[in-house]
């Protein structure tokens, strides 16, 4: 079942025992959600949060780029020929920075057109291109992005429309340590261990889904893996 944000924080509440109105358990909230979004997102590699930025240009005569919004990881760069268009698509190959300031140290391009083939991490947001280019032409990056968190102003996102289970299993992990249930003192010390334990079986199901969406299953196919299948299914 799906929820939105005000049903999110009483259904929270009510799993782990605690009044939604509990001024402290409002003041914790922010965190038990970044917790919970933060760990889902790192684990699973959704391709919701894969993007396209056509939205920024290389400078000409330079070497340097700076990715156009924050990208959590960049999974491939490409260039647009001609200049301010998006019609011709060529993707860059990925090279060490020690190759491309050796074969590509010089920041002005020596041939017109020069057309970027490489490109380089400097920082996790910034790169190097070779050879430099002669015109400001069209960049895409494709990479992976952190959506906005669940709020008041976000009352719902794609964990609590599609994986409303799994949000609320890691919720509860994070939760129950407020509550302060992971030790031997505690009023219920298993708490925490079991939603634990049943976040981790919700995650599992969770990736295999996510993988048959990227054809990543077996045989690069979108099916249910079959392991009595031998050999495998393609």
């Amino acid at each position: 079942m799906s929820y939105n944000y005000s049903q999110y924080v009483t259904l929270l509440a009510n799993t782990i025992v605690v009044s939604p109105t509990d001024p402290n358990y409002l003041l914790e909230l922010p965190s038990i959600i970044d917790d919970a979004e933060q760990r889902i997102y790192r684990e699973l590699d959704l391709l919701t949060t894969i993007v396209r930025d056509q939205s920024s240009t290389l400078t000409a005569n330079s070497r340097n780029f700076t990715f156009p919004q924050h990208f959590v990881v960049s999974e491939s760069l490409n260039v647009f020929t001609p200049v301010g268009t998006t019609t011709n698509r060529i993707q860059l190959v990925p090279v060490s920075r020690e190759f491309l300031d050796h074969v590509y140290g010089n920041e002005t391009s020596v041939t017109t057109p020069s057309i970027p083939t490489y490109y380089a991490m400097i920082t996790d947001q910034t790169i190097i291109v070779g050879p430099p280019p002669d015109a400001a032409y069209t960049m895409e990056v494709v990479g992976t992005i952190r959506p906005a968190p669940l709020s008041a102003t976000n009352p719902t996102t794609y964990l609590t429309q599609y994986l409303p289970d799994l949000f609320l299993a890691a919720s509860c992990t994070f939760g129950e340590g407020y509550l302060q249930n992971f030790g031997a003192m505690s009023d219920n010390a298993a708490s925490a261990v079991s939603w634990e334990s049943h976040y981790q079986m919700l995650k599992g199901s969770a990736d295999i889904e996510e993988n048959r969406k990227k054809y990543a299953a077996q045989a690069w196919s979108p099916k249910q893996p079959a392991p009595l299948a031998t050999p495998p299914r393609a």
